[in-house]
């Protein structure tokens, strides 16, 4: 049944209530970015006359169909998806409720809101949180950074998702209330390229006043690239599609499908000559992104607002199982990355072979390799970040190790984006997921209750307590105890 009708600042929209939730779906938050729009920084939705339906998920954004990223029944890709979603419990809340603004992962080249993972029922059914799920651009037409090409017959913009993401969230500060929520606690959260938005926007000056407390799971907060590097993609860009420095204006000329397909061969080939880095990323442009946001998180000068993040224990298996090019396990590849990761930060204290060797002795060259991966390319970046930021604002970490039965038998293991599921609650949200095959559904509901009470309580107070039953999970300290909830059968702080 219709929702009630709610008056945003562009119109009005009218959702669906089924007693129980109540959404509005494809709520667009900018004009469609195409032909003169297309690589420039997104323009706020036009307003409308009469109601719109926002009953239906909006577009995803362009991009190859990846199987292990479903991204919904009955869903169509366009360049017309700048639009988000909106979650509320039916029942109308008494008082202004917390906003939860969440970005989807997705190697920052997939994904999108209407991913069934991100239903929202379980997280608002308390009545105690109102949820906004967010699409943005993503590959090449969200991080292609044609900025230095700007000239007087032709204007481009860096940064294009982060700017996105700046759009929803001031959508978020003009309209929450409408909606029942308070724009003065808001949260942003995400995971892996979702994650890495997160921790990119907390080193933007100008988004200070935007959000309130941040979630960071999995964030691969180490890869973002400064403009030379950025320009280097163009360079391959233009070669895949047979065009030179001078026809750079052609890009806004081409099918966006053309722009995914050489964009696809940039993905692989750009970690394949430059291990553990990404073709598209945000980019440390000097203007709205001014420092890289590991420095600035480091450093303790990160816009100051509480902070739950984490890793997973297995991060890099995934990676491995599915053959992605994005996550180096062999010698060779991480010798090259740590060369590289060298010489383009000299802050950064980067392990030995030495240690290395000692860190994994009696361990097989792929639990090397892998565990290698997962501290460079997740873990380690996520301590630079506890480390640093506690000196200014709550920091909570956490590991997290559960897995089931088949994901051991796959030897994959609490690797990423497992915890997505538990967070959300929807532990059946793709029926082809092998997750449960070989059981384990009952202990995954008992971690999956813990998760969702303590990211709510962070939500709403800023700090994941969750309730007097579960194991007090106390803030990052490094100077006395880095203490970390490790998540599995049974909660533990180490």
């Amino acid at each position: 049944m219709n929702a009630a009708v709610i008056t945003t600042r562009a119109g009005q929209i009218a959702g669906t209530d089924d007693g129980i939730t109540a959404t509005w779906k494809g709520v667009r938050y900018a004009q469609a970015p195409v032909g003169p729009l297309r690589f420039r920084a997104p323009v706020p939705v036009a307003p409308w006359e009469g109601v719109v339906q926002a009953t239906e998920f909006g577009p995803a954004a362009p991009q190859k169909a990846n199987p292990s990223v479903p991204l919904g029944p009955d869903t169509v890709t366009d360049e017309d998806c700048l639009s988000l979603n909106v979650w509320r419990s039916a029942a109308t809340p008494a008082a202004p409720l917390p906003v939860m603004v969440w970005l989807h992962g997705g190697a920052y080249t997939f994904g999108a809101s209407s991913q069934p993972l991100f239903d929202g029922t379980t997280l608002v059914s308390t009545g105690e949180v109102l949820l906004v799920t967010v699409n943005y651009r993503i590959g090449a037409l969200g991080f292609l950074d044609l900025s230095g090409f700007s000239d007087e017959t032709q204007a481009f913009d860096s940064n294009l998702a982060l700017r996105d993401v700046m759009l929803a969230l001031e959508w978020v500060q003009a309209n929450a209330a409408a909606f029942g929520g308070d724009p003065h606690q808001v949260t942003l959260a995400g995971e892996s390229a979702g994650a890495g938005l997160v921790t990119a926007m907390m080193a933007v000056p100008s988004a200070a006043h935007l959000f309130h407390r941040a979630i960071v799971e999995s964030s691969p907060v180490s890869s973002m690239y400064d403009s030379a590097r950025a320009r280097t993609v163009v360079d391959r860009m233009l070669t895949e599609l047979g065009l030179d420095a001078s026809q750079v204006g052609r890009l806004r000329e081409l099918p966006a499908d053309d722009l995914v397909t050489a964009g696809m061969a940039v993905y692989a080939e750009v970690p394949a000559q430059a291990p553990g880095t990404l073709a598209f990323a945000p980019v440390v442009d000097g203007d709205l992104l001014p420092e890289h946001p590991v420095r600035v998180l480091r450093e303790g000068r990160a816009n100051p607002v509480p902070l739950l993040i984490g890793t997973n224990k297995d991060e890099a298996a995934l990676f491995t199982f599915m053959k992605s090019p994005l996550i180096p396990i062999t010698e060779e590849a991480i010798t090259t990355m740590l060369t590289q990761m060298a010489r383009q930060d000299t802050s950064i204290e980067l392990p030995t072979r030495e240690q290395i060797l000692a860190t994994y002795a009696g361990q097989r060259a792929r639990g090397t390799g892998l565990g290698i991966a997962r501290e460079i390319g997740f873990r380690m970046p996520t301590l630079w970040a506890a480390e640093g930021h506690a000196a200014v604002a709550p920091v909570f970490l956490y590991r997290f190790d559960h897995s089931t039965p088949m994901l051991k038998v796959l030897r994959l293991g609490a690797t990423h984006a497992t915890e997505l599921p538990y967070v959300w609650g929807n532990l059946h949200a793709d029926s082809k997921d092998l997750t449960f095959v070989l059981g384990g559904r009952g202990a995954g509901r008992e971690v999956s209750h813990r998760m969702v009470a303590r990211w709510r309580s962070f939500v709403t107070t800023g700090a994941p307590t969750g309730s007097d039953e579960l194991v007090l999970w106390p803030p990052f300290d490094p100077h006395t105890r880095r203490a970390t909830l490790v998540i599995d059968h049974q909660d533990s702080v180490v």
